[in-house]
């Protein structure tokens, strides 16, 4: 059996490290405090140049906070579809709901149209919705590749009873592919306790500031946040996640 593994990447430099430590395929992000958002053209540019053995995703987000867009919204996020097949992405990952906690069926169809030839994942709107198992019908009537969740739990590993129930229930008609809190301490027990066979992982790790000179009294984000450290992609964790999968 192949067991895949993703990496929730937030920077094209993270995705490089997911690259090198063996994942096989990058969910490229922003807004890492918002859960994920769109990332730039930018940034989505210069993670499909690095990456030359791994797939790249680019989650389609235009916002934090829910899932439930308006039509406005909606176009930003089929125009940001489009810039991401413009770089070259492999996929796009993105999800929407009615304000009754079901799958938006009409928003995801125009979605689904922009990206018509692209992968396709429905992101962690899923562990939010109202009906697990309904929703998860819809999803594979519209014609998406997998679905992202912890199982509507706060992470994966706590998720694990309804994980097993979506992939026996899936029976190979998409891919139900376990993510949030997956570490090398309990990507085996999610993965034999499931039976899925793609993982999503952000392995990050925090590093230093380079700066010499620091005014630490000030925070951009006006939430006390650390700014002279962030987190990246760490290679070696990756690394460990892999060999676990490969060797199951």
């Amino acid at each position: 059996m192949t067991r895949l593994l993703e990496n929730c990447a937030y920077s094209a430099e993270s995705a490089l490290n997911a690259q090198n430590g063996g994942a096989d395929r990058v969910e490229l992000c922003s807004g890492m405090g918002e859960g994920g958002t769109t990332p730039s053209y930018g940034e989505m540019l210069a993670a499909r140049q690095v990456l030359t053995t791994t797939k790249l995703n680019v989650i389609i987000r235009p916002r934090g906070g829910d899932f439930l867009y308006t039509e406005n919204e909606i176009e930003i996020m089929a125009n940001d579809i489009k810039t991401a097949r413009h770089i070259g992405a492999d996929g796009v990952v993105f999800g929407c709901l009615t304000s009754d906690g079901d799958i938006d069926t009409l928003a995801l169809e125009r979605l689904l149209t922009a990206a018509d030839g692209m992968s396709t994942t429905f992101h962690r709107a899923f562990d939010v919705c109202r009906d697990p198992f309904a929703a998860m019908e819809e999803i594979i009537a519209l014609g998406f590749d997998r679905i992202l969740t912890s199982g509507q739990q706060p992470n994966a590993e706590r998720g694990i009873p309804l994980l097993r129930q979506l992939v026996d229930k899936a029976d190979g008609r998409i891919v139900i592919m376990p993510g949030c809190g997956i570490t090398p301490h309990n990507i085996k027990r999610i993965a034999v306790e499931t039976g899925a066979t793609e993982f999503h992982a952000s392995a990050r790790k925090t590093i230093g500031s380079l700066m010499t000179f620091r005014n630490e009294a000030v925070s951009m984000g006006g939430n006390g946040a650390d700014e002279y450290a962030r987190s990246i992609t760490d290679t070696e964790t990756i690394k460990q996640l892999k060999t676990i999968i490969t060797n199951l």
